[in-house]
């Protein structure tokens, strides 16, 4: 596994050496005065770097692809996997989110040594993709990672298209009954709580459709624009389908993405029916391009298996 940056601007390693700092401070704040012995004995065993900023793809250009911006993808490997809860993550989120140091987006998966060593023992390529272009930012020991098992294209054209039947139908599904919901609302105002929680679980699903096809992995998590940084740095075609250039859908679509808890939990979540109808038809879009990307991917697998 590699460990220079020196293929990124000065800049950007300054950037990702003070998120190493915040997870590192976060992490050990999380477990300060922890009385378990798991926690006790918590450590973090390697910070990696993912993604198109490890590959050198990234795209830094606000301007241009409508305000597209690459993440930083970075995994983190702890020594287990009860320390992977997002109980003990939710902080360094936040302050890598916030820190006046740390200026691009970082998006952030935790997983167990066992759990990722274990992953590519069985052949799942998104972790094998990591350890042969990852990036470590930081390690207590040099131990390498499991050697990895390379699926057959069979077996991967398997995997991949009974992920795409499993997760795309319920997609679809979801959309459906979010467009139910919305065209319930009149003068009840539930419906469109309801209406935007079915939505952001359409666009989760759909997220999740791609990663799983072309990855074999899609993470544990509801924040939808985590799972999108994911997506579209896999495939940029994903980029367009919601537009940063303009302030009333960046909006709209940080309300989708708060509506897993607050559409359920909070009395004061509100969303206009412009805006539904809106996240409706992009969503629309979403399941359209991921429709077309994963068949893409399953033509390209099945070629290889003929």
């Amino acid at each position: 596994m590699k460990s220079s940056l020196e293929h990124l601007p000065e800049k950007k390693q300054r950037e990702l050496a003070r998120a190493v700092e915040i997870i590192e401070e976060e992490f050990a704040g999380a477990l300060n005065g922890a009385s378990a012995d798991f926690k006790k004995r918590g450590h973090i065993k390697k910070i990696i770097l993912f993604g198109s900023y490890a590959r050198g793809t990234w795209v830094d250009e606000p301007h241009t692809m409508k305000g597209y911006r690459s993440d930083y993808d970075i995994l983190v490997i702890v020594n287990t996997a009860k320390l992977a809860d997002r109980q003990y993550w939710d902080k360094a989120e936040d302050r890598l989110l916030w820190d006046p140091g740390v200026k691009t987006p970082v998006g952030l998966i935790v997983h167990g040594l066992r759990e990722v060593n274990k992953a590519l023992k069985e052949g799942q390529y998104f972790f094998t993709d990591i350890r042969r272009d990852g990036i470590v930012l930081h390690e207590i020991d040099d131990e390498p990672l499991a050697e990895p098992r390379y699926l057959t294209a069979s077996e991967t054209l398997s995997v991949a298209s009974q992920h795409f039947r499993n997760r795309f139908p319920e997609a679809t599904l979801l959309l459906k009954t979010a467009t139910w919901q919305a065209a319930q609302v009149g003068d009840q105002s539930d419906w469109a709580r309801l209406a935007a929680f079915s939505l952001h679980q359409a666009v989760e699903h759909s997220y999740s459709t791609v990663l799983l096809t072309l990855t074999n992995y899609s993470p544990p998590s509801h924040n939808l624009k985590f799972l999108r940084g994911l997506a579209e740095d896999i495939d940029r075609r994903l980029v367009a389908v919601w537009p940063r250039d303009q302030h009333r859908f960046a909006a709209w679509y940080n309300i989708l993405n708060e509506a897993y808890v607050k559409a359920r939990y909070s009395e004061h979540f509100e969303i206009s029916d412009e805006a539904l109808t809106w996240l409706i038809g992009q969503t629309e879009k979403l399941q359209s391009a991921v429709e077309a990307i994963c068949g893409e991917r399953l033509l390209q697998l099945e070629a290889k298996v003929r």
